[in-house]
């Protein structure tokens, strides 16, 4: 016998503004559902959610949930007033006897149940209220973005968590790797239009793919007819005029179709400029340590990043990662060690605290109060890489309208506060980026945009991210930070690093790491390594090479695959230019590489 649905939403009508949200909008989910609500920014996902919750009433039809059946809902700002405690608030729905659930959650999710309310982050807030939702365990789970501020190892254990449950959920995050793992079927909010497919998010993207197609085409046939019409109606409308006004009547519905299309919103128009070049040498640090409070963020940490190196850190919240990068850059001193930066370096730096807004001011005063971005005289122009730009003009580049541009920042979502921060950050001329969180809260279009720019940037990227998948895509080198002062060097991104230590791809669990399954830093030659002709350093750099050289083949295949297009010369010289050089510089890398992988290989084959 069919079970009853969980919830029905049956012609959903909303506005917000005199804006429609969702007109006739109608959806059922079932029992085990496990379903993705994926959308641009501002597309009304999170008011969907509160729909489905109960905590926004529509305009015009019904929200129906089957008896018996509890609805739980985390939302991106939890309401804690009246609690003392996250620990008051997250048991605050649950018996006495049940307590230990909040507990048994917030070690997942490494948050503190006696941490005062009060003295709360906004992170910790979300945490308990993740935590409080995991601990009811209701039928129906509403999650808006559950993996923002968690690390990777926390972001693992929900993901293991939702994949045991038996309840229903549906998830809304950026997180790419997190929804390919959990859903199996998708809804897609796209101009106050909800559809969905009984496929995971996996398929998204080729879904949505088709559907645009389709319409475009769809777009197409209707320009043709109307022409074809329009053409009629000038050579032969005063001959025929009584038998076909008819015809002429359906040219003007035609007309009315057309008009009454909602486009589809472009992608923001982002772009970053790289500036004059970095020295080769961006950053060195030797033999590094650091201790705040009594807590050791790095011990004895040697690396030296180059020119063009994309180098991501990873590791728990708190472990010290900003710090590190902060170190790096100059603006915290070691202990002990030292750091030589590079010359002719033009940092720029995306601030996981959006530090850089004021939410009180508009998005107006925030771009031309920026000292860097003021242009003098003129009130209603910023300086964009060098060149003054309307504000309004720049911020429609970014997706923003013209009443938004007098709007406060503290209106915006989440994912628009961080377009507007990348779009201070791309309006300077740089050649080193540090992104701290740079993917909290973008849509799949805006992150898979911003991956291809900083696949085209000729500057140095310095990342911080708990997004595997975006850590995947751009990281070539990464830096696993693993607490008490452990910090190591792997080639590759997330995957790779996960290989090298023998695991798999999913997250660790909170137990410290093996220390034998990873690699050491470079030590005193010991007794072993002499029989077999190599030196400890030796050794390890015989294993690297492979991956690098594997590496270093790919981005030259990826290269000569985009310099064989045809008209790429005449229609982007100076990318042309680029990527010559840029394979050029790859070519010149694998030769060396090989080179030393052979020199190595034939001295410990001659002293075996």
């Amino acid at each position: 016998m069919a079970r009853a649905p969980l919830l029905q939403l049956n012609t959903i009508s909303l506005t917000f503004g005199g804006d429609p949200v969702f007109d006739d909008l109608s959806l059922v989910v079932q029992p085990g559902d496990r379903v993705a609500l994926v959308g641009r920014n501002g597309s009304g996902k999170s008011t969907l959610m509160k729909v489905m919750a109960g905590l926004v009433e529509a305009d015009r039809g019904d929200r129906i949930v089957t008896p018996g059946t509890s609805v739980g809902y985390m939302q991106q700002d939890p309401d804690m007033s009246g609690f003392a405690t996250l620990g008051d608030f997250a048991t605050s729905e649950l018996d006495p006897s049940e307590a230990y659930k909040v507990e048994m959650a917030g070690e997942g999710l490494k948050f503190d149940p006696a941490r005062p309310v009060e003295t709360a982050s906004g992170g910790e807030r979300r945490r308990a209220a993740l935590a409080k939702l995991m601990a009811e365990a209701p039928e129906l789970m509403l999650l808006d973005e559950p993996t923002n501020h968690l690390d990777i190892e926390a972001i693992g254990w929900l993901e293991e968590e939702l994949k045991q449950t038996r309840a229903a959920f549906i998830l809304i995050s950026h997180d790419r790797a997190f929804l390919r793992a959990l859903t199996r079927a998708t809804l897609w909010i796209d101009r106050g239009q909800v559809r969905r497919q009984e496929l995971g998010f996996e398929n998204f993207e080729t879904w949505r793919d088709k559907v645009w197609d389709d319409e475009d085409a769809a777009r197409h046939k209707l320009n043709r007819k109307i022409k074809a019409e329009a053409r009629w109606a000038v050579e032969g409308i005063s001959a025929r005029r009584k038998r076909n006004m008819g015809r002429v009547r359906n040219l003007q519905a035609l007309r009315e179709e057309r008009a009454g299309q909602i486009r589809r919103q472009g992608t923001a128009a982002m772009a970053l400029d790289s500036g004059p070049k970095s020295g080769r040498k961006v950053v060195e640090a030797e033999g590094i340590s650091k201790t705040y409070g009594g807590k050791t963020i790095v011990s004895d940490f040697s690396i030296k990043v180059n020119r063009g190196d994309r180098v991501a850190f990873v590791g728990p919240n708190g472990v010290g990662k900003t710090t590190l990068i902060k170190m790096l850059m100059g603006e915290v001193q070691p202990d002990g060690g030292a750091i030589r930066m590079g010359a002719n370096l033009l940092p720029a730096i995306f601030d996981q605290s959006r530090a850089g807004l004021s939410p009180d001011l508009s998005l107006w005063e925030n771009l031309t109060g920026d000292k860097e971005m003021r242009v003098s005289g003129q009130a209603d122009q910023v300086m964009v890489r060098g060149e003054p730009r309307h504000v309004v003009g720049y911020l429609k580049d970014f997706l923003f309208d013209e009443a938004q541009a007098r709007a406060p920042v503290r209106s915006l979502s989440g994912g628009e506060k961080a377009r507007l921060l990348l779009a201070k950050l791309m309006a300077r001329e740089s050649n080193l980026l540090v992104l701290d969180e740079p993917t909290n809260d973008l849509d799949v279009e805006t992150l898979d945009l911003l991956q291809e720019l900083l696949d085209d940037y000729d500057g140095t990227v310095l990342l911080v991210s708990h997004d595997r998948d975006f850590l995947d895509r751009v990281a070539a080198t990464t830096v696993a930070m693993e607490g008490d002062g452990r910090a190591t060097v792997y080639a590759g991104g997330w995957t790779d690093y996960r290989a090298q230590r023998g695991e798999s791809a999913a997250p660790l669990a909170a137990a410290a790491p093996k220390p034998a399954a990873a690699p050491q830093p470079a030590a005193k030659p010991a007794p072993k390594a002499r029989k077999s002709g190599l030196s400890f350093t030796e050794q390890h750099r015989l294993k690297e090479l492979p991956s690098l050289i594997d590496r270093l083949g790919a981005e030259i295949a990826k290269l000569e695959d985009y310099l064989a297009a045809p008209d790429l010369y005449s229609r982007e010289p100076v990318k042309f230019a680029k990527a010559t050089e840029a394979l050029a510089e790859r070519q010149q890398a694998l030769a060396a590489a090989e080179e030393e992988w052979l020199e190595l290989e034939e001295k410990a084959e001659a002293a075996g």
